[in-house]
């Protein structure tokens, strides 16, 4: 069986990978879909695709698991009667969906998916919002992410990036 999960991933947590860890006990493949692939630069998307790629693709590889992971950006289409057929489009067949989110629920449910709520993890702690905040502010962020992420948040230089679009000193 394959499970689609979807998210932003600004950045990629520990709530995040959580809930990763809990799915891949109950699917042989797990696809992660990267939502609002197309938006980087931003206080709400500072990063982009293919940095978030990196973050969760390290991640995973700190689970060792021999599970098959496949990680696929997704644009948003903003037709919500369209978009299950977008991402079904988008990804290889999966069997059940696993969100979080109302709005994903609804649609999927809609059109006639398997759906899992898969309930938040330490919502007051692991949240993005939250997260980039202390970044901007200098706060220790790191403790919210994998190890990995933090080091590719470094690597790409988020933290500055984060702080000139917010137009703060570093």
């Amino acid at each position: 069986m394959r499970g689609l999960f979807i998210g932003r991933f600004q950045p990629y947590h520990l709530g995040h990978h959580e809930v990763v860890k809990k799915i891949l006990k109950e699917v042989d493949e797990l696809i992660i879909g990267i939502g609002s692939a197309q938006e980087s630069h931003t206080l709400e998307n500072p990063f982009t695709a293919g940095e978030r790629i990196m973050m969760i693709s390290r991640a995973i590889e700190e689970l060792k698991t021999r599970k098959r992971v496949y990680i696929v950006p997704l644009e948003d289409i903003y037709r919500n009667s369209l978009w299950v057929a977008h991402i079904c489009s988008m990804t290889p067949h999966f069997d059940i969906v696993y969100t979080n989110n109302p709005l994903v629920y609804r649609l999927f449910t809609e059109a006639n998916f398997r759906v899992v709520k898969t309930g938040l993890v330490n919502r007051h702690e692991y949240h993005g919002t939250e997260i980039r905040k202390k970044m901007l502010e200098g706060d220790d962020w790191e403790r919210f992410v994998p190890r990995s992420v933090a080091e590719v948040i470094k690597e790409i230089k988020g933290i500055e990036r984060l702080r000139e679009i917010a137009g703060k000193d570093f």
